[in-house]
């Protein structure tokens, strides 16, 4: 299928790894250009080396404003077809484990820059009565995960207020939807690894088969198989879909909704 990408500008953060990254390099595979954004200056070169001329660098937390405003100015005038809102959650921790001032961080973390993102860019999208918005947050939205009480609970306000703005949007073309991962072969798996393995007194690497074994397809799953997923999302071709949360998970949700 053709994906009529080619010239199309987008947003990545957090492409340094994992979906972002995978999300990225697919998209300059279907000719558009990229701006990615993150902390990590060496792997952002590495990236706009590889794929030279449809690579632009954001170094920097996109959690904070001044980033933010640092992206808003990077964009300029020219036409934005659609951002990838995507970041690293919370500490793992039980509710029990947690101290207030992790709730606050969490909330600073996971929904008040999503926000904020969000505000600085819908002018731009409504003026252009166009836009793909794509939040990636996880299948904790749909089904509790068990020592991630943060992540379960304020990725749930991400879902409710891109709902409700994506009604708000739908006749101005502009789409918002969200994906919501599952186990995946991504580094950010690998604190979840770490600390099951500490919970159950087990090595890392067999709290990741038991992780495999909640997946209902046996095995983690790909991110360039998630990629390619968000990159249609993410095209003209998804018009009729918005203010959807779609769990990618290998079938470990148990919900018929899920």
């Amino acid at each position: 299928m053709e994906l009529n990408l080619d010239k199309s500008l987008f947003v990545v953060t957090g492409s340094s790894s994992g979906f972002g990254k995978a999300i990225a390099e697919q998209l300059v595979k279907e000719g558009a250009t990229v701006i990615i954004n993150a902390r990590g200056e060496e792997k952002l070169e590495a990236l706009k080396h590889k794929y030279s001329g449809q690579i632009e660098i954001l170094l920097g937390d996109i959690t904070t404003d001044a980033v933010i405003s640092d992206l808003v100015r990077t964009v300029g005038r020219r036409k934005l077809d659609g951002i990838v809102i995507n970041a690293g959650g919370p500490p793992a921790k039980s509710f029990i484990n947690t101290e207030i001032t992790d709730w606050d961080n969490a909330y600073e973390s996971l929904l008040r820059w999503k926000v904020k993102l969000t505000q600085e860019l819908l002018e731009k999208f409504e003026a252009q009565s166009y836009g793909r918005i794509l939040y990636i947050e996880s299948v904790s939205v749909k089904q509790p995960i068990e020592n991630l009480v943060l992540s379960n609970s304020l990725r749930m306000a991400v879902v409710g207020f891109v709902k409700t703005l994506s009604q708000e949007m739908a006749d101005k073309g502009i789409t918002l939807n969200i994906l919501a991962p599952g186990y995946h072969a991504t580094p950010a798996m690998e604190r979840l690894f770490a600390n099951k393995s500490l919970l159950l007194g087990i090595t890392p690497d067999e709290a990741r088969k038991e992780f495999e074994k909640e997946t209902k397809v046996g095995h983690l799953g790909d991110p360039k198989d998630f990629a390619s997923l968000a990159v249609w999302l993410l095209s003209p071709h998804s018009g009729f879909i918005t203010g959807q949360t779609i769990s990618v998970d290998g079938g470990l949700v148990k919900g018929s909704m899920g």
